[in-house]
């Protein structure tokens, strides 16, 4: 007979603690909202009670037929409703960003412009039958090495009810891109002096197959569970031409792989770390890897916490930016050309990342807004070590109607306090953009960058 003892039952409820836990799905009363007060992908329906934010009715209309070349510019007739300078800031400092409201103090020529606010995330109806699955089937597991990461989620957002920052800075690593698309990005910095310099001009090719619509979750978790497989073949400016970037994007980003072939070396080579504060090739080493796109990569270097909702002015529905003919339209001295960014007023999530302790990072802090309807992350902030403001970043929501959705095209980075900022966009302006685009698998492989990848 065994005999349990005080002393058994209190190491017995010690190493219970010890052991992380699963956060649980949400009810099926709960999830039932995404169907009635909230949207398919968990943003309130309903406008604001000043109607300057609209109630969502569905979304941009779906044009099958838009599916390449050029991103058309949807909303040029709209016409600015104020503008916001670092004279007249202080008026609205309630509903911008602590990095915007430093970038209007900073640059004279830097201006918000905010336009009517249009609601138009949309995603296929597959996509809203995935994210009402994963609200009561997708939990957190807490066992990743390098952080935790959705368990039992595909297809759609993995939490469309979040009850923590961790859940929702998923949401922006798992929101709706479409199932692949190729895209031209140009990446170029701005020296403080003002000089534009190019970075690179690539071609990028891009598979999803977490939102793989021929799929479902066991296949999805069968084959391997990469959320994204993505390839940036460099063809200029000249010195880096012939270069390769893999990327093999894993749920568990510890089964991460990427790979690069410099001309130099004539060689393919695994990267060792591509996570966090390690520089990105193909921005040049300008920024790390997890500032791509506001926030990219491992979340487990931080703690997370959920601030709550905000109304403020955000990038959105920056088809206009698309428009710019060159880099030199667009990149002023100081800041981009703020006559091609749109702003709008957006309800977002604010979510805070505190390093942890023992955790090292060159980023001891920082935040992130993500759009209530979407789930980008449409702008950011990041703190140095002395707790003073160093980084601003913004992502660029842009309608793709044949998507159909609002998805990242362009980002850009502010320095503070060095001065210069980085910024990408997608030129030329016939081929910016083929949502149907022959994507083989074999072109996601190591062994196709040698054969290919020659200067």
């Amino acid at each position: 007979m065994t005999i349990i003892t005080r002393m058994t039952l209190l190491a017995l409820a010690c190493a219970a603690l010890t052991v992380p836990v699963v956060q649980a799905a949400v009810s099926a009363d709960e999830a039932a909202k995404l169907k009635t007060t909230l949207t398919p992908l968990g943003a309130e329906r309903a406008g604001n009670k000043d109607g300057s934010i609209p109630p969502w009715e569905g979304g941009y209309p779906v044009d099958a037929s838009a599916t390449s070349a050029a991103i058309p510019d949807l909303f040029s007739k709209d016409k600015a409703l104020l503008t916001i300078t670092g004279q007249n800031a202080d008026q609205y400092k309630d509903k911008l960003t602590e990095g915007t409201m430093g970038l209007l103090k900073r640059f004279p020529s830097f201006k918000v412009e905010v336009f009517q606010t249009r609601r138009t995330a949309a995603a296929p109806q597959w996509v809203y039958d995935n994210t009402l699955a994963n609200a009561t089937r997708a939990t957190m597991n807490p066992k990743g090495e390098l952080g935790p990461f959705p368990k039992d989620a595909y297809g759609g957002i993995p939490f469309p009810i979040p009850k923590n920052g961790e859940e929702a800075i998923w949401n922006h690593l798992l929101r709706w891109t479409t199932p692949s698309y190729q895209t031209t990005p140009s990446l170029a910095r701005v020296t403080p002096e003002g000089k534009v310099i190019p970075v690179s001009q690539n071609v990028a090719k891009s598979s999803f197959p977490y939102y793989d619509p021929n799929s479902n979750l066991e296949k999805w978790q069968a084959a391997g569970s990469n959320i994204v497989v993505r390839r940036v073949d460099t063809f200029g400016p000249p010195i880096r031409a012939g270069e390769i970037l893999l990327q093999r994007n894993n749920i568990d980003d510890i089964a991460s792989k990427t790979w690069v072939y410099l001309t130099g070396q004539r060689r393919v080579r695994r990267l060792p770390l591509t996570c966090c504060d390690v520089p990105s090739p193909v921005a040049g080493g300008i920024l790390n890897f997890d500032e791509t796109e506001v926030y990219s990569a491992s979340i487990g270097r931080y703690d997370w916490k959920l601030e709550g909702k905000r109304e403020m002015y955000v990038p959105y529905n920056t088809n206009s930016y698309h428009q710019a003919s060159s880099l030199d339209q667009l990149m002023t001295p100081q800041t981009l050309n703020p006559d091609f960014v749109r702003f709008e007023k957006h309800r977002v999530w604010v979510v805070e990342g505190t390093l942890k302790a023992g955790q090292r990072h060159v980023i001891p802090r920082l935040r992130v807004y993500l759009d209530e309807d979407t789930w980008i992350a449409v702008a950011g902030e990041r703190w140095d070590a002395q707790g003073q403001l160093w980084k601003v970043t913004y992502n660029l929501p842009t309608v793709f109607p044949a998507g159909p959705g609002t998805i990242v095209a362009g980002y850009m980075s502010y320095d503070l306090i060095g001065g210069g900022y980085f910024a990408s966009a997608y030129f030329p302006r016939d081929k910016q953009v083929d949502l149907k685009a022959t994507l083989p698998e074999r072109i996601f492989t190591p062994e196709s960058l040698s054969g290919e990848g020659v200067r």
